[in-house]
């Protein structure tokens, strides 16, 4: 989600020193900031944005999910990103920006989170197998049909 919202915010909003303060803690624009608690092997519930993508695919209002992260959107810049064609369709219980979304895109989904996380408990992920299936080609026809 980090890059999503850095080349985002760069290329389409214009912020062209957006940056992360991991690798530039003296930016001159810091969209990514440190958490004000980090989310190092740390589960948390997510709440979405009623009739996005995320929430159709989840099925529900809200997951649990897994993290491992210690940055997040610098809430100085939320408006500049909740004004443009990027979505925010996920929150943590304090309101903190988890998940982004650009609708018109095939399939444009980033968490803070890590969904990938759910298979270290044997777990599927509907993100996960949703991206599977966005990215799964179609199906072509035998090889000399004619039609």
């Amino acid at each position: 989600m980090s890059h999503a919202l850095l080349e985002f915010a760069r290329n389409v909003l214009g912020l062209r020193d957006a940056d992360h303060a991991e690798s530039n803690p003296n930016a001159a624009t810091p969209l990514m900031t440190p958490l004000s608690c980090a989310l190092v092997e740390k589960t948390g519930t997510i709440h979405f944005k009623p009739g996005s993508r995320t929430a159709q695919i989840y099925g529900e209002s809200s997951t649990i999910e897994q993290y491992h992260c210690s940055y997040g959107l610098n809430e100085r810049y939320r408006a500049q990103i909740e004004a443009s064609a990027m979505r925010i369709t996920g929150w943590d219980a304090d309101g903190s920006v988890r998940v982004i979304e650009l609708s018109d895109h095939p399939f444009f989904i980033a968490t803070l989170f890590q969904p990938e996380r759910s298979a270290l408990q044997g777990r599927e992920n509907a993100l996960v197998t949703e991206f599977v299936r966005a990215c799964a080609p179609l199906p072509l026809p035998e090889y000399g049909a004619r039609e």
